[in-house]
């Protein structure tokens, strides 16, 4: 875990525990497994899976206030990234992880309940479905995607979700401002204001990456998202 603890240090000004150290060496040693007989993940290199994986999920602590309770839901979720390890670092957060991949969402459930994670519930759905869902539509104080979708139709997928006063959070890469300046008018139909980016540095990668971060100033519109497949095939403009 040497790529993770001394890059939390260095990007956060972290010192993690030996518990959370240990967490961390054992969602590696479930993703391996796992990764084995299922194709949960491309990045399968011990330090890329400790900086492109767990440090890359961790660059969202800033947004997060320490020791406050509070929901988070993770769209697309995947093998559990970013939610799984803000929960190990963030215990007091409830995080609803939502992943339309049935394998997927089996493994997610499979480590929280391998590492002791309490208050973490797996959806296996589409993010179009849980938008309009009354247990979950604007009930979240952060929403957040990580290499899902370009940003106008992340913000359809992620801004229904959170209530007002909550943030929409995405992470991107190199294109992050000209997807944000592209989605600016879908996020003010949607009830977010202006996108603030902020650039995140992780050690031994050359390229580019952002934090973006959308507040929720007002109630998205009933008819948003709209239904499965059609905010990835005609975006809002």
């Amino acid at each position: 875990m040497e790529h993770l603890i001394n890059g939390a240090k260095a990007l956060l000004g972290l010192e993690l525990t030996r518990d959370q150290i240990a967490a961390f060496q054992t969602y590696t040693d479930e993703l391996r497994a796992w990764n084995a007989r299922f194709n949960l993940t491309a990045i399968t290199d011990d330090a890329d899976i400790q900086v492109k994986h767990f440090l890359d999920s961790l660059s969202l602590l800033p947004l997060l206030r320490p020791g406050a309770p509070g929901r988070l839901i993770d769209v697309g979720a995947g093998a559990g990234f970013p939610g799984l390890p803000l929960k190990i670092m963030r215990p007091e957060l409830a995080v609803t992880l939502v992943e339309a991949t049935g394998k997927k969402a089996k493994f997610c459930e499979a480590v929280a309940a391998r590492l002791g994670l309490t208050g973490v519930t797996v959806v296996n759905a589409r993010a179009e479905d849980v938008g309009q869902d009354p247990a979950h539509r604007e009930r979240y104080d952060w929403a957040v995607a990580r290499a899902v979708a370009a940003l106008p139709v992340l913000a359809e997928y992620l801004l229904p979700l959170v209530k007002i006063g909550g943030q929409a959070v995405a992470q991107k890469g190199a294109n992050a401002p000209h997807e944000a300046q592209a989605a600016a008018a879908a996020v003010s139909l949607l009830g977010g204001g202006p996108a603030q980016l902020r650039p995140v540095a992780l050690p031994g990668v050359a390229e580019a990456r952002y934090v973006v971060v959308y507040p929720k100033l007002a109630t998205t519109p009933r008819a948003y998202p709209r239904r499965v497949g059609v905010p990835a095939k005609s975006p809002l403009k």
